[in-house]
């Protein structure tokens, strides 16, 4: 455990961002969720909407850094292509 001020700041600050980091990712990964759900019930109007609130959130979580860049256009890709298979 930290011995000195400095460190056990910097310890309450990695605590409270690990806490934040997880809600981020669990959400993103929820909204993915939700797309992949409507694509396999084949409801094409839900999938869209899904996509519609997932893409966005993905991007944001890739802007705080939670994610890489990369793998946020990497995920809304295959999500849109998959979305697209219905049409």
């Amino acid at each position: 455990m930290a011995n000195h001020k400095s460190a056990i700041k910097r310890h309450k600050q990695s605590l409270v961002r690990n806490a934040r980091n997880n809600h981020v990712r669990s959400t993103m990964r929820t909204l993915v969720k939700n797309v992949r759900e409507a694509v396999a019930a084949g409801d094409a109007e839900s999938a869209q909407e899904a996509l519609k609130k997932a893409i966005p959130y993905i991007d944001k979580t890739a802007t705080k850094g939670v994610i890489h860049n990369a793998t946020a256009s990497r995920k809304i890709s295959r999500l849109t292509k998959l979305v697209n298979t219905l049409a």
